[in-house]
């Protein structure tokens, strides 16, 4: 790993348990076991150094989401709109410390500035509620979903899903408890209501 990886990796750990205003470029530097010009070598200042990590956070979540669905092998697009959901769940688990980012206000105050930030930002979410959607469509094309309207519903089920995870990165309630409810929620939500 490159000093430079190695900063990104520390800052990613330091801004998802602090936050964006209480960790210092002094205090990331500690944690590489580097002097405090090591960091502004590589990021001329905070602000850079957050959204090139936000940049790695997209680049890792989105690279792996798509890796399940390059070995997914769903029968139809409700099979694959579960594999989204299980994956979605599963990739919060993995990378806890990267939702846990993208779960505080920061990385949203920014965006309103910074249209980099804003464009890192939307391709991550993009890239979700657009792997629900072609479930949808799929499903709506094989029967295994009925009539209603993929980004609308995409959006919605990508907010439920979410929400489950916001809470357990917060340690308000396992997340776990709740997963096979809100896969019956989604079911039902998409459910083919033919008569």
């Amino acid at each position: 790993m490159s000093r430079k990886e190695a900063i990104l990796e520390a800052a990613i750990q330091l801004f998802a348990r602090k936050g964006y205003k209480e960790t210092s470029m002094q205090e990331l530097a500690e944690m590489i076991g580097a002097a405090g010009g090591t960091v502004f070598y590589h990021f001329k200042n905070k602000e850079e150094l957050f959204v090139s990590m936000l940049e790695n956070v997209k680049e890792g979540m989105t690279a792996e989401f798509r890796a399940y669905f390059a070995e997914n092998n769903s029968q139809n697009g409700l099979e694959m709109l579960e594999g989204a959901l299980q994956a979605y769940l599963h990739l919060a688990g993995q990378m806890e410390e990267r939702f846990l980012l993208l779960h505080r206000h920061y990385p949203y105050a920014l965006a309103e500035v910074n249209p980099v930030c804003r464009g890192h930002l939307e391709a991550i979410y993009d890239c979700f509620i657009a792997t629900f959607e072609r479930a949808i469509v799929r499903g709506k094309t094989d029967g295994s979903i009925g009539d209603v309207s993929p980004p609308k519903t995409a959006l919605i089920i990508f907010l439920l899903v979410d929400g489950l995870v916001r809470f357990k990165t917060y340690n308000l309630y396992d997340a776990g408890a709740l997963t096979r409810e809100l896969m019956a929620a989604c079911r039902r939500i998409v459910q083919n209501r033919q008569p």
